[in-house]
């Protein structure tokens, strides 16, 4: 694969990550619209599926922004944006229980989670000197700053595809026990899976870009060697 190929691969990667996210704010906004049958807001949906796995002690607090729901396992507590914490939709309460299904996985040290957070120092340094350091490899034709630019840069592209069994399995953990405490009814299931289906877009999006960006750097800095 010559490097034309690999940056319209890239191109398309990119346009990919695009439509997810508008496809995410899409789904979101369309079953944001939908109640839930038994007027459960994303709140409520949370509380009770923390409260149904031992995790009592677990806050829950609104936040500002558009879907800025995420679980903080360093002070435990969830944070779900206004429109999830307060409204009864199927979008609201498929995100607060994907959520909840972090901090499930949190209690139990679901393996891939516990690799993510032990991950994350190392990787939070080498994403951020990464550039530089491939920046400057392409600036004075230094193949050992590309090379380790790469190395850290690969550490990156690991995170995030351990990242990808980790949202999903807290979106599989979500629907199951929404259907078993009665969170959705049957014809509800359909909406939550689509809204999960199109969050977990925008991870696979950017996965295959980080994927195809280091193959790139690794063909350029074989080429440079050659």
């Amino acid at each position: 694969m010559n490097s034309n190929s690999m940056f319209i691969l890239i191109i398309i990667a990119f346009l990919f990550s695009l439509w997810a996210q508008f496809r995410v704010k899409g789904t979101f906004n369309k079953w944001a619209k939908v109640p839930v049958h038994n007027g459960l807001t994303g709140y409520d949906a949370a509380r009770r599926m923390l409260d149904a796995n031992g995790l009592q002690d677990i806050p829950i607090e609104p936040v500002k922004g558009s879907l800025t729901d995420h679980y903080d396992p360093i002070h435990k507590v969830v944070r779900l944006s206004e429109t999830v914490y307060y409204e009864n939709s199927i979008s609201a309460v498929s995100v607060a229980c994907h959520e909840i299904g972090h901090a499930i996985q949190h209690k139990e040290s679901y393996p891939m989670l516990v690799l993510r957070h032990r991950m994350f120092p190392v990787v939070n340094f080498a994403s951020r000197i990464a550039p530089f350091l491939l920046i400057a490899g392409f600036i004075f034709a230094a193949t050992n700053l590309i090379g380790l630019g790469i190395i850290f840069f690969s550490a990156a592209v690991a995170f995030q595809l351990v990242t990808l069994p980790v949202e999903f399995n807290a979106s599989n953990r979500a629907r199951t026990i929404m259907i078993e405490q009665g969170f959705i009814s049957n014809d509800e299931e359909r909406g939550v899976a689509k809204v999960l289906n199109a969050a977990a877009l925008t991870y696979v999006a950017a996965a295959i870009i980080s994927i195809l960006e280091l193959i790139r750097y690794i063909m350029i800095f074989t080429s440079n060697r050659d």
